[in-house]
């Protein structure tokens, strides 16, 4: 679609409507996952839109040089040491760009700058993709457990990350 992605802090009218709709509609026509899917991720960005500590928490939206919204990804706090990545999504018109290692490295930058001593985030199996982004990330898989959500059998994953380490 278009090499000229920015990435900019969540904050434009629809931003918020548009993590919620993507997510909803992406992983129904991809994973066939159901509407408790998207309810999910409306609580998600809800509590982040209605109550973040700014020094601590932040959200991006990528977005193409015609306006179109193309990914988002949030961070925010676990707890006082740990930061927990939320809602990476890239939609198709940004695929292929490298932009989900983009996203990846603006959250945990600020993670980092913001003082945190890790990085969390939970996943299932069937997001290829994106683990494999994470792994590039340096995120090390440290836990799994098979579970049932949005109409499947899946396998839910979590990934750390040191970020008092720096990547050579």
């Amino acid at each position: 679609m278009d090499e000229k992605i920015t990435i900019r802090p969540v904050g434009e009218p629809g931003d918020l409507g548009w993590m919620v709709q993507a997510h909803g509609e992406l992983y129904a026509r991809e994973f066939g996952w159901d509407g408790s899917f998207e309810a999910l991720v409306a609580r998600i960005v809800a509590d982040y839109a209605a109550d973040h500590d700014p020094d601590r928490e932040a959200a991006w939206i990528a977005e193409a040089s015609d306006g179109a919204r193309v990914g988002c990804v949030v961070c925010v706090a676990a707890d006082a040491a740990t930061a927990q990545l939320r809602i990476l999504l890239v939609h198709p018109d940004g695929r292929g760009q490298g932009l989900g290692r983009r996203l990846v490295e603006r959250c945990v930058d600020f993670a980092r700058q913001a003082g945190y001593e890790r990085m969390r985030l939970w996943t299932n199996d069937v997001l290829v993709a994106a683990r494999r982004v994470y792994l590039a990330a340096g995120f090390t898989l440290v836990e799994e457990e098979p579970h049932h959500s949005f109409g499947h059998d899946l396998i839910g994953q979590v990934y750390e990350l040191d970020l008092t380490r720096r990547r050579r």
